[in-house]
């Protein structure tokens, strides 16, 4: 059998904890892509002067990456780098915004503060939930950051320049006081929306593990229970091994399709019911299934019925006179048609010398697959084992066949 080869695992970026600065995402980025963290910083404080793209860009990245397991903390000199960029980008970002925009300096001086209060309460508060380090410090901080976003909505719905200025004070006050609820509390909502996820995870997997035990209780433990009690009966034993790796193969890799549903199920479940029934060992292999359209064709359905029919008799007949242990059934289906191989390495039959009353390969195999418009070919030797072979055409786009159009040509010309 073959399996699709695993995929690697898709290496995901995650923020730097321990060396982080404000949030970590540029060392994130940095360590992610195996650069220098300082070029990254240089990078996000130019698209910060591009009407504030980079801000943006780090915002999101803050909002959506999860912080890594790094403890290594920032050396000084990264630190004082680093805040020297700060400053920078706030300061390109604040000249940028005068410049593009009409509105007065205190307008935009207010959005940097709530942007920075907000800030500030994230890095303490980060997107886990829980604050990065107790005590009274980070308190002051958190109320630090509370209070610039609150005073900054203030400015900017009461200062008398501000372009808000105009609009009704009661509708301003609540829609500043709703502003800073949502900025002070995004790491509040982050840490519920991962605790969920976290527990669907658990449950899903906890799901998986009880289907798993109940599988391995209801098959594999009671089958290892009946061969502890037929432990003296070696037949027995490797027939039920076979039944149970054949039963566990289909559950691990295989669909669960019902023979109704698919010639590959049906073949694979006659190989069974033989298999079970004469105790050896049948190998099935499969390569390619009918479509749907093909199983609701009533013609195409009848037809494979008739094939796999032809497939169990063959396999039967292996099973009962061959004297092998193992039988080996190949199905394979290709564009334009259906074949299915059974072979033996048994005592093998002269064809020619079989008794007229013996009909099962005439009645049962030939014409059977003759009816349907295949064809069954059967090789065998004395000492040299069995070999069927059945062939189906699949019907064409028009309904015809590929052996029963041959069949029409050849009787034109003949005529």
């Amino acid at each position: 059998m073959t399996h699709a080869t695993d995929t690697p695992p898709v290496a995901r970026m995650h923020r730097r904890s321990g060396g982080k600065i404000v949030a970590g995402v540029c060392g994130g980025i940095a360590d992610h892509l195996g650069v220098d963290v300082f070029r990254v910083r240089v990078v996000f404080v130019v698209l910060a002067a591009l009407a504030g793209a980079g801000v943006a860009m780090y915002g999101l990245l803050w909002f959506f990456c999860s912080t890594g397991d790094d403890v290594e903390r920032a050396t000084p000199r990264e630190r004082r780098q680093a805040h020297g960029l700060i400053v920078l980008g706030v300061i390109v970002l604040l000249a940028n915004g005068i410049v593009a925009s009409s509105a007065p300096a205190s307008t935009l001086l207010a959005l940097i503060v709530i942007l920075g209060g907000a800030a500030l309460v994230w890095r303490e508060v980060d997107l886990t939930g829980a604050p990065t380090r107790s005590g009274v410090v980070t308190w002051l901080r958190l109320a630090a950051g509370a209070f610039l976003v609150v005073g900054g909505l203030i400015v900017l719905v009461a200062a008398p320049d501000a372009a808000l200025a105009g609009m009704n004070p009661t509708l301003l006050a609540v829609l500043g006081t709703l502003v800073g609820v949502v900025l002070l509390t995004i790491p509040l909502w982050m840490r519920m929306w991962r605790s969920l996820n976290a527990e669907r995870a658990a449950r899903i997997r906890n799901q998986e593990r009880e289907e798993i035990a109940s599988h391995l209780h209801d098959s594999v433990l009671q089958t290892l229970a009946l061969i502890q009690k037929r432990s003296a009966q070696p037949e027995v034993v490797a027939q039920l091994a076979r039944r149970q790796e054949r039963e566990l193969r289909q559950w691990l890799f295989g669909d669960q399709a019902r023979r109704s549903q698919s010639l590959a199920a049906a073949v694979a479940a006659v190989s069974a019911e033989v298999e079970d029934a004469y105790g050896l060992e049948i190998e099935t292999v499969t390569v390619g299934d009918v479509t749907p359209d093909e199983l609701r064709d009533e013609k195409v359905a009848h037809g494979l019925q008739s094939l796999v029919a032809s497939a169990r008799e063959a396999v039967v007949n292996a099973a009962k006179h061959s004297g092998a242990e193992k039988v080996d059934v190949y199905c394979e289906v290709d564009e334009e048609q259906i074949e299915v191989f059974v072979r033996d390495r048994g005592v093998g039959f002269d064809p020619d010398a079989v008794d007229a009353d013996r009909q099962g390969i005439a009645k049962s195999i030939r014409a059977r697959m003759e009816r349907v418009g295949g064809s069954a070919r059967i090789t065998s030797a004395p000492g040299r084992g069995t070999n069927v072979a059945l062939t189906l055409p699949r019907p064409h786009r028009d309904g015809s066949s590929s052996i029963l159009e041959s069949d029409r040509q050849s009787k034109l010309e003949q005529k």
